[in-house]
């Protein structure tokens, strides 16, 4: 399945700056349906309300985690087989072990750029 630059996303970060930068790195990749939230519990609610081609979301995030966001969206039938990419500042092996047993598709480390970011998703997206 290639990557369909109309497919809506969601990037989840509960830092606003990172948001910014993650959708304008979208922008520049053709990506013009770009939704955010502050946090996995945000992320959840909006996701039940509307098919999201991918997420997008941070680690690190109170009150719940994006590592804990994943493993609810895969225990959930309905957006069980959403595409998802972590984005973390941290490399740590047992992280991204993690996240790759709890169904991550791809793990982004920060800082990236627009390149990092099209070859994760690309990845994600075969043609």
């Amino acid at each position: 399945m290639a990557v369909d630059p109309s497919m809506p996303i969601l990037v989840v970060d509960d830092y606003n700056t990172m948001i910014r930068i993650i959708r304008n790195l979208l922008k520049q990749l053709g990506f013009q349906d770009v939704d955010d939230a502050a946090d996995g519990t945000a992320a959840l609610e909006k996701m039940r309300n509307r098919k999201y081609g991918l997420v997008i979301s941070d680690w690190n995030m109170e009150p719940m985690t994006g590592f804990e966001l994943l493993k609810q969206v895969r225990a959930d039938a309905e957006l069980g087989t959403t595409p998802f990419i972590m984005v973390t500042a941290e490399s740590k092996t047992e992280n991204v072990i993690a996240a790759k047993q709890a169904g991550v598709n791809n793990y982004i480390v920060k800082p990236f750029n627009a390149e990092t970011l099209k070859s994760k998703i690309d990845t994600v997206f075969p043609a």
